[in-house]
């Protein structure tokens, strides 16, 4: 459905908003960005940005499913461009991804990783307004019934995917504690395939 000119608008200032939120948020800091920096930087009215958003806190969650959404959906490019043969195989595609973007963007590492919550993510799935965090999930169910995997509780799995994955890639990467992402790899290859055993059986 083609969008009409004020709606067009519409979605540029938004995204306007975000692109500058994001860039001040990772440059000077959440803490030390206020409302008329954004807007400034922008180029729009203040006022402008209360049409959005609620406040800088609503901002910085949108932005984060925003972020992690675009981030999904470059995955899931790649990953129609391969052939994979299990569901396994394409939870360690998709993992092995992902890091490979933080190691490049360590803005967008700590950005996402350090702040991705749960219950940010959930309304990202649920939410119209980010239809690549929408198709990432829809995804992973279709997934898991193309391979044909039993899972009984599809969202606690994800949940622990999306955990274990920020936080061992944001020390990994970003302090090489206890050792480097690369060193630590083989060992979340092996993790992820221990929790798939726990939560999934073949149909």
């Amino acid at each position: 459905m083609k969008m009409g000119k004020a709606e067009t608008n519409k979605k540029r200032k938004k995204n306007a908003l975000f692109q500058t939120a994001y860039e001040l948020f990772t440059d000077k800091g959440f803490a030390k960005t206020t409302i008329s920096d954004i807007v400034n930087k922008a180029g729009l009215a203040k006022g402008t940005f209360y049409l959005y958003f609620k406040d800088k806190y609503d901002l910085r969650d949108r932005l984060i499913a925003y972020q992690a959404g675009k981030l999904f959906e470059d995955a899931h490019k790649e990953l129609d461009k391969k052939e994979i043969n299990s569901f396994e195989e394409e939870v360690l595609f998709l993992t092995d991804y992902i890091i490979g973007r933080f190691e490049k963007q360590h803005s967008l590492m700590q950005f996402i990783a350090k702040n991705l919550s749960w219950g940010i993510f959930k309304n990202a799935f649920s939410s119209t307004e980010f239809p690549e965090a929408q198709g990432f999930y829809e995804h992973y169910l279709e997934a898991l019934n193309k391979f044909n995997v039993k899972c009984e509780e599809p969202e606690l799995l994800l949940f622990t995917i999306i955990e274990l994955l920020g936080s061992t890639s944001y020390n990994c990467i970003l302090y090489k504690q206890p050792v480097t992402m690369q060193e630590y790899l083989p060992h979340l290859h092996r993790i992820l395939h221990q929790l798939l055993i726990a939560f999934t059986e073949e149909a």
